[in-house]
């Protein structure tokens, strides 16, 4: 295990973004009563790659995320992360696995009781077994990537929606993940604290190695960072590409209804 206090996720000049496959999900179907969510799904995603799903709600695209965080078991398929089988696996292995897998969700899911940083060092202590001092370190930087640095000793209910959402944000990097899952992370916020948030992300995708894998409906930030998007609809990928050519051309026309509809 890690207990270094480099700063977070420095860039390796030595190794080109995007080496090799890290998440690979092969015929995975996930079914909700006789509702179909995912249908016989292939999906994959290369290590330092930027993905975005858009699509309708409904579509299939959260569930994704909600089955690489284990919430949810896939009713047929198979998922590996880092070539690690993460369904179907022992409950040992799923554990494994899971340190490799960070995620912020639409509700910040942050603990009441405990201050800004014991929220961001909680985890990385027990989970990981990091002493409290290399925690902390690394939550102190962590805070300040995302402008939180003051706000270190309050509680969650002191700060606003975007300040909560930044110290989720910061609280899931402060595992080392290698992919890190967004889903909706600005959908909960008033739309003057969306920007803040966004901005924070952007410059994680930009300054960062870390994987990402984005749910999400602000279609400027998806076109920003991402190095691919993909269309749902109805369980399916209907279309896949670079941002330039899923926003720009088009090729099916339910992508180009649903784009019309929230651009």
């Amino acid at each position: 295990m890690s207990t270094d206090t480099h700063a977070p996720f420095e860039k390796d000049p030595g190794s080109p973004r995007g080496t090799g496959e890290l998440i690979r999900l092969e015929k995975v179907t996930k079914r909700f009563g006789d509702h179909t969510v995912l249908d016989n799904l292939d999906f994959s995603v290369d290590t330092g790659k930027h993905v975005t799903l858009i699509g309708p709600s409904g579509s299939g695209k959260t569930t994704i995320l909600r089955l690489l965080m284990t919430l949810l078991k896939p009713d047929e398929g198979t998922i590996t992360v880092d070539g690690d089988r993460l369904f179907p696996a022992s409950e040992k292995q799923v554990r494994e696995v899971r340190k490799k897998i960070g995620m912020v969700f639409q509700q910040f899911n942050l603990f009441p009781n405990m201050t800004v940083l014991r929220n961001i060092t909680e985890a990385p202590v027990t989970v990981l077994g990091m002493s409290k001092d290399a925690a902390e370190e690394r939550a102190r930087e962590l805070l300040e990537m995302v402008g939180l640095s003051e706000h270190i000793d309050k509680h969650p209910a002191q700060l606003s929606g975007g300040q909560q959402q930044r110290v989720a944000i910061a609280r899931a990097l402060a595992m080392r993940p290698q992919v890190l899952l967004l889903d909706e992370v600005t959908s909960a916020l008033d739309p003057e604290l969306v920007a803040g948030v966004l901005d924070v992300l952007r410059d994680i995708a930009r300054s960062t190695d870390i994987t990402m894998l984005c749910v999400t409906h602000e279609m400027n930030f998806a076109r920003d960072i991402s190095d691919q998007v993909l269309m749902f609809d109805s369980g399916r990928i209907i279309e896949a590409g670079p941002p330039e050519k899923i926003f720009s051309e088009p090729e099916h026309d339910r992508t180009r209804e649903f784009l019309s509809a929230v651009l």
